[in-house]
């Protein structure tokens, strides 16, 4: 994999190099497509991480891309879950060994590969289609009682395209910080800016992206209001495509803002809310690595395994413990739909439902005696 940056524009994107260091043809003519609509590095780096290793077990087997069959591709995920080591068949691995990749992964794989085909059919390209079959809407015996998209009868027993072959992968539950391990990681933050940087992540949900992106005028004190808009940004941080959103956030988030201008930014000359302050280059907007590499200080500080985006679970779920409906909470998160926010955090934990049924009145004041 090799990132590469747009002439003019220097927009970044990613490309897969074969073992002659030149462009896999295929894979780089639909990772160009990607980048032409515009999805976002971050997307297109995954599916040619992806499709890396499609080829790599491919060029193994000494299979043509185009000439692939069910039986391969049954292959490729059973190749996917061995360890790396492994694959190369030098190595015996025993049955009590784990997966290497979860059946997610593996699902996500299949994902980028099934596009990454149905892109070149569409394109006149002649291929195997191993990934995708027709069936009728509706073929499943609980579809009568599944949920339906709006105006879904309009396409009724028209065929759609699904993935033949698919693991199947149990949902996991988002990870949330409790109260008292929101309050250690701020505590071990030595500078203003750091726990600016977390207190923000948890008063306003928004990604790491979208807050390494932010400028000063993004921020209102008086209105107590954050504003994440989509933009190029000379660090790199990406607020994901879609319209701005306006976040409501608390008096005390606006006064930590206002103490870390005051005792650290000073007359700083920069549009940016998160600089480099304390490290080369003075003054240039904070990126990624140096972040991370915060984290894992305090990591070793509080003995807490934490990352940035638990904050904006932890937004969210406290959001809805609290009982934010859940298309407010869509909104806030800057979800372009609500399925996204229900398929994440449409879960209860033993003590959410306990809560509830409580609040209702359910082990108390019945007709009955247990």
């Amino acid at each position: 994999m090799q990132r590469v940056l747009a002439p003019g524009s220097m927009a970044e994107s990613w490309t897969l190099l074969g073992d002659d260091l030149r462009p896999v043809g295929p894979v780089e003519s639909f990772l160009a497509y990607l980048a032409a609509i515009e999805r976002s590095p971050n997307t297109i780096k995954a599916y040619a991480h992806d499709l890396k290793d499609w080829w790599v077990y491919l060029a193994r087997r000494a299979m043509d891309w185009q000439r692939v069959d069910l039986e391969a591709v049954a292959g490729f995920v059973a190749w996917l879950r061995l360890p790396p080591a492994a694959r190369s068949g030098a190595v015996a691995v025993l049955p009590t060994v784990e997966h290497h990749c979860t059946a997610a992964s593996v699902n996500r794989k299949l994902a980028a590969v099934s596009t990454f085909y149905e892109f070149h059919a569409r394109s006149g390209v002649t291929v195997a289609d191993p990934l995708i079959s027709m069936r009728p809407v509706g073929w499943h015996r609980s579809a009568a009682t599944s949920y339906k998209p709006f105006l879904q009868h309009v396409g009724s027993g028209k065929p759609e395209r699904t993935r033949t072959i698919k693991l199947k992968a149990g949902r996991k539950r988002p990870r949330v910080l409790t109260a008292a391990q929101v309050q250690a990681i701020l505590d071990a933050c030595e500078h203003l800016r750091d726990r600016l940087l977390f207190a923000l992540l948890l008063d306003t949900g928004i990604r790491i992206g979208e807050a390494l992106g932010l400028r000063h005028d993004d921020i209102a004190i008086a209105d107590k209001q954050v504003t994440v808009v989509p933009r190029q940004n000379d660090n790199r941080a990406r607020a994901k495509a879609g319209r701005s959103r306006v976040i409501p956030a608390s008096p005390e988030l606006m006064r930590l803002y206002c103490d870390y201008l005051n005792r650290e930014y000073g007359a700083l000359d920069s549009d940016y809310v998160f600089v480099n302050l304390f490290a080369e280059p003075h003054g240039h907007p904070w990126a990624y690595p140096a972040v991370y590499d915060l984290v894992k200080r305090l990591r070793k500080v509080t003995g807490i395994a934490f990352g940035p985006h638990q904050y904006r679970h932890t937004y969210a779920t406290w959001l809805l413990r609290r009982g934010a409906g859940m298309e407010n909470v869509k909104e806030l998160l800057g979800h372009a739909s609500i399925s996204t926010t229900i398929d994440t955090y449409g879960h209860l934990t033993v003590e959410d439902a306990r809560r509830t049924l409580e609040a209702a009145g359910w082990f108390t004041g019945r007709e009955v005696r247990l």
